[in-house]
């Protein structure tokens, strides 16, 4: 240990005790310790349906969701997946877009969105006049299915509540779901992506925009028009939120 250090160590310790032995004299004999009551819940998004917003509480920060993930294995797709993909962009960001699950490309590097649908969006973006900076880019599902397959129900189930969480810490302004999946996770539908897209829905009080997925459009680019439409939608509901 270096000896700078390990002076200020106990410079510090000595002033410890001293704090403590004063204590001591003044009668002071045991000091309280903060119990789980005083420790104030983490907020939740707003939501038109809580009525009460007066409740003290703390917003939670994108890094403890991101700690408190670790190294996931609580569902089998942990076994074969390469990494975890928790997200990334803008941790304060007005518009959060959520997508399925990683594919092949985002396993292999960890980021959310960088194969051939990702390199779509970022036209999206620019479409809109955003880039990946300005916005927040993340998955139902931080581990990849494999052959791409739809997560299974109990998959879901462990990895959903860490995707609320998400949304909680960054308290976006708009969301846009891509693709069917993500879009009936997070609405509780079952509705098909094409009904339920170019309408505005809620989750947890925040205006959410469902369209289709990049990969989809790769394979359909005469719906690129439907999608445009539905971030045209998008881009005045956040120029009205900034008025």
């Amino acid at each position: 240990m270096p000896q700078k250090l390990y002076r200020d160590l106990c410079e510090a310790a000595g002033q410890v005790r001293g704090l403590l032995e004063n204590l001591q004299l003044l009668g002071v004999h045991e000091l309280p310790w903060p119990s789980d009551a005083d420790v104030l819940p983490v907020c939740p998004l707003p939501s038109a349906a809580d009525g009460d917003t007066s409740k003290p509480c703390r917003q939670e920060a994108l890094e403890e969701v991101r700690a408190d993930l670790g190294d996931c294995r609580r569902c089998a797709l942990s076994k074969k997946r390469k990494h975890i993909v928790f997200g990334g962009g803008n941790e304060k960001a007005r518009l959060v877009f959520v997508g399925e699950a990683p594919g092949r490309d985002e396993d292999e590097q960890g980021i959310p969105f960088v194969g051939e649908a990702g390199r779509l969006l970022d036209r999206m973006l620019f479409a809109m006049g955003l880039d990946r900076d300005e916005v927040y880019i993340c998955n139902v599902q931080k581990c990849r299915p494999p052959g791409n397959r739809d997560p299974l129900p109990e998959e879901i189930e462990a990895c959903e509540p860490f995707l609320r969480r998400q949304l909680a810490a960054i308290r976006p302004r708009v969301i846009v779901t891509l693709g069917r999946f993500a879009a009936q996770t997070l609405l509780r539908e079952r509705e098909a992506i094409s009904r339920l897209r170019g309408h505005w829905h809620a989750y947890e009080g925040v205006p959410l925009m469902p369209t289709y997925h990049p990969a989809y459009l790769l394979r359909n680019p005469a719906s690129k028009r439907e999608v445009w439409e539905d971030l045209k939608q998008v881009m005045g509901r956040l120029r009205d939120s900034d008025s």
